[in-house]
């Protein structure tokens, strides 16, 4: 009887705090959507420290890291928006860092968290004096579809490669892999077990894809098992505060470069996902989403909190859909997936067995996921098709996210110049074009 009681309360408490029953919802259906997105959303666990770990970083603190960031920006969205919308460090993002910032500008990644520190203050700054909307709204919707798609293109490239299915070649500069490669074919089978599941529309299909490729590498030893399941969260000390500690680095216009680019990336990760997202749950009332202001800021703070433990900037999951098609209405969804993450926190040992090639069926994945955008673009206008096909070549074939997102922005004014619709430009695209020359300049003129 006092536990029946005491669960009555606790539903009590959750309506009021949430306003469940106004939202046309309630506390099981929203346990269950939390549920839903966190299994949806959870390899992002196991993907960060993996992909953070090629540039250098501590797997271990980076999973810490990874953990606590999406513990902050769900709990915030929860209570700051009351939206059932989950945060965590984003794919994108994290690609940017490693692949174009560390690998390819050679630039260390203590001093590329620092301009991840630099990123997220000024994120805050404009997020506060809502200049976020407005730059949001200067770019061309075309643009922000090709951004996206482009990124997808990027993350999948680089999943085809890690596991195996995509290698170098002198004469053609990329190959086929070769399939008497045993590690080749646990990507292989992860790829079609996962992308199965996606077609049958199995919620949490990437998490499962995941586990059954890592215990099919487990039952073959081409994985092996770890020492023990359970444990204590590796310490962040590897990581913790070291882009604060390197602030001073931030002192030549390359790394401006790659402030602003961080800026940028994040900018449409997250905005272009809540869009999504509330027109999905019917949240947007006369084309505007309500308590967007309070959402942005959940974002920023934990894209703040994230760069200081050592991790790269987050962003609102798109998984968040799985737990809304569930019924997720509320805050109360997102605060069962911080909740979750919490567990979770206790399973850092299983990174030892979540190989390059567990994971990289789910790069490939997420790169469809976020190509289906190409769809949406105008190509029967080749002024927009050009910047947009630009954008979206550019970023797997240089293997430069930056460089992807500055050709569109170069090509975009002037070819809408050129077709006589100068007056659809807006004026921050003008400043834009200027900017991007500069940072092309800075990239590849000034010494790394």
């Amino acid at each position: 009887m006092a536990a029946a009681e005491q669960l009555s309360g606790l539903s009590g408490q959750a309506d009021r705090v949430f306003k469940l029953q106004e939202s046309g919802t309630n506390v099981k259906r929203e346990v269950l959507a939390g549920l839903t997105t966190f299994v949806s959303m959870a390899y992002i666990l196991f993907v960060n420290p993996q992909i953070l770990g090629e540039a250098g970083m501590d797997k271990g603190a980076v999973f810490t890291a990874t953990a606590l960031s999406a513990i902050i920006g769900s709990l915030l969205m929860a209570f700051l928006a009351n939206y059932p919308i989950a945060i965590a460090p984003g794919l994108g993002d994290n690609a940017f860092f490693t692949y174009s910032v560390v690998i390819a500008m050679g630039i260390s990644w203590q001093t590329a968290m620092a301009g991840v520190v630099v990123a997220s203050v000024i994120f805050m700054v404009i997020t506060l004096f809502k200049i976020r909307e407005y730059i949001i709204d200067a770019i061309p919707h075309d643009l922000k579809l090709a951004m996206a798609a482009g990124i997808g293109l990027f993350i999948a490239f680089v999943g085809l490669q890690g596991g195996g299915l995509i290698v170098a070649s002198k004469s053609t500069l990329v190959q086929m892999g070769s399939l008497t490669v045993p590690t080749t074919w646990l990507t292989i089978f992860g790829l079609i077990v996962t992308g199965a599941l996606m077609a049958k529309k199995v919620n949490g299909a990437i998490f499962i894809g995941m586990i059954a490729t890592t215990i099919l590498g487990l039952v073959t030893k081409l994985i092996s098992l770890p020492s023990h399941l359970i444990s204590v969260a590796p310490s962040m000390k590897p990581t913790f505060g070291v882009g604060i500690q390197h602030l001073g680095d931030i002192n030549q216009p390359q790394l401006w470069a790659v402030v602003l680019i961080f800026l940028l990336v994040a900018f449409f990760d997250t905005a272009g996902t809540l869009i999504g997202l509330a027109e999905q749950a019917g949240f947007m009332k006369n084309g505007k989403m309500p308590r967007v202001g309070q959402a942005l800021m959940a974002d920023s703070i934990s894209m703040m909190a994230g760069s200081v433990m050592g991790t790269t900037p987050t962003a609102a999951y798109v998984e968040s859909s799985a737990g809304i098609a569930m019924g997720g209405k509320t805050g109360l969804t997102s605060l069962v997936v911080g909740v979750m993450f919490g567990f979770s926190m206790l399973f850092s040992p299983l990174l030892t067995v979540v190989t390059t090639q567990v994971t990289a069926p789910v790069l490939i994945i997420v790169g469809v996921l976020m190509a289906s955008s190409l769809s949406k673009i105008d190509w029967g206008r080749f002024e927009v098709a050009l910047p947009s096909f630009l954008t979206i070549i550019a970023m797997p074939l240089t293997y430069n996210i930056a460089y992807g997102i500055a050709f569109g922005f170069l090509v975009y004014p002037l070819t809408m110049l050129a077709a006589g619709r100068r007056k659809e430009i807006h004026p921050a695209m003008y400043a834009l074009f200027f900017v991007f020359i500069i940072l092309l300049y800075v990239i590849n003129i000034l010494p790394k």
